[in-house]
């Protein structure tokens, strides 16, 4: 071991200092730094190094290798990695505790082992014995899946050598930790060093590696952020437990596009993929009924349709009440604002509530037309048309703007059964004589204009 020195390490960013303060400067987080040890060593640090003196290659002499991928037997999951599995790969999974992670990598390991491929399961928040009853429920009895219950990284390196892995799974990576690094399990350089341990491994031994990882209470993913830098891919769990889905999105990927949704649904032999998430989302729909309007949402590469759901109600207090589940709640505050200056709504006496019905999260402005809808029909008590979709972004002006990717939005609605759609006037332009035929399109200019014709006129 080398010699050591004491530095205060922030657990947010991974930003280091010789002296402690209040707040970190790098990421102006409070009250994340935490002391750590680091090292001066004169010996390699990662054991996976190569020896050979790297080369410089101009580009037009360098040559692709093999690029291959592995189907996982679950489709949406490899439409969402980019058409399969990168051999070689480094991914970090993250979600909320009992959200399905270890379930889905079950499911994995258990198709890629049908495949003939060897995969080892580290299950070091588990024993084997749990981990099993946990893939008998699924089914998962492959020959070729070995489990694993062990945290000391020398061990897991050990049984990697001897079995040599073809799908190596680390549940989790916070519980990992490496006997010559003083600090605990989960510390910002345990995370780091066993990481970049994994990243080394996985490239020289073309091992696809997984890495399971913890969330803060924020919903971020646990450790330095130099975590998701080190990786080729970032997979986020998102969706409430209460609810029977998950919903898994490409934060980062190297080998695919990023932003692409794969949905799932819970049941009692674990995750099934879903092929229709427009029906998932609308099959609980209650038709005439006031603060619910369909929206054409655009994911990925994947249009969605989804309902969003308002109430206004009478405030019995002096400070009114604005609650949003599963959009920006600055941007609500915006839309309110724009809907009192344009449509005179005394909403300043009101608590207004938002939601995306089925626990989606929607961050595009193409909803705001659909938002603003919504809660005007909960404020006049009138029930927008059941057959009409709403697309469109508002400005602080009350125009409404173009959207991209309108034929895809307009397409999914079509299949679903909708007759009408709101759109912004700019985006008629460019729409086939085809596509127009499908469906009535109403181009829209101003917020005023959609409420006056969904609302007053019924």
């Amino acid at each position: 071991m080398g010699k050591q020195k004491l530095l205060w390490c922030c657990k947010e960013c991974g930003h280091t200092q010789i002296k402690w303060t209040g707040s970190c400067s790098a990421c102006q987080k409070w009250n994340t730094f935490i002391q750590e040890v680091e090292f001066d060593e004169k010996a390699d640090r990662f054991f996976s190094l190569k020896q050979e003196i790297s080369k410089a290659f101009r580009i037009t002499e360098v040559k692709p290798g093999n690029f291959s991928r592995i189907f996982t037997g679950i489709a949406e999951f490899d439409r969402l990695l980019g058409g399969g599995l990168v051999i070689g790969s480094l991914s970090l999974i993250g979600g909320d505790p009992g959200i399905g992670k270890s379930t889905l990598m079950l499911h994995i390991s258990e198709n890629l082992s049908k495949q003939g491929l060897t995969v080892l399961y580290v299950c070091g928040e588990e024993s084997v014995e749990q981990t099993f009853l946990r893939a008998q429920r699924i089914g998962a009895k492959s020959e070729k899946l070995y489990l694993l219950s062990e945290t000391l990284f020398s061990r897991i390196k050990q049984h990697v050598e001897e079995i040599k892995p073809d799908i190596l799974i680390v549940d989790s990576i916070q519980i990992l930790y490496k006997e010559e690094i003083p600090s605990s399990p989960g510390s910002v350089t345990q995370v780091r060093e066993i990481a970049m341990e994994l990243m080394h491994l996985s490239k020289q031994w073309n091992i696809s590696t997984f890495m399971i990882g913890h969330v803060t209470k924020s919903g971020e993913i646990a450790g330095p952020k130099v975590l998701e830098h080190i990786v080729d891919t970032v997979l986020d769990f998102e969706g409430d437990r209460q609810h029977g889905f998950r919903i898994l999105r490409a934060v980062k990927n190297r080998f695919g596009p990023t932003d692409e949704i794969a949905i799932f649904q819970m049941n009692a032999t674990g995750l099934s993929e879903v092929e229709n998430p427009s029906l998932l989302f609308l099959q609980e729909r209650m038709q005439d009924s006031a603060g619910s309007a369909i929206i054409p949402t655009i994911e990925g590469s994947r249009a969605l349709l989804i309902e969003v759901q308002a109430l206004v109600a009478k405030s019995t207090f002096s400070t009114s009440s604005r609650r949003s589940s599963g959009l920006d709640q600055n941007r609500l505050a915006l839309l309110l604002a724009v809907l009192e200056k344009r449509m005179g709504y005394m909403l300043y006496n009101a608590d207004v509530f938002v939601s995306i019905a089925g626990g989606l999260k929607i961050f595009e402005p193409a909803i705001d037309l659909g938002i603003l809808l919504a809660i005007s029909s909960s404020f006049c008590n009138r029930c927008i048309d059941a057959k009409t979709v709403l697309i469109g972004e508002v400005g602080l002006g009350g125009e409404v703007r173009s959207v991209p990717r309108i034929e895809s939005r307009i397409k999914e609605a079509i299949n679903m059964g909708f007759q009408t759609c709101l759109l912004p006037k700019r985006n008629l332009a460019g729409l086939s004589k085809e596509l127009c035929k499908k469906i009535d399109l109403q181009g829209i200019d101003f917020v005023e204009d959609a409420v006056h014709l969904l609302l007053r006129d019924r």
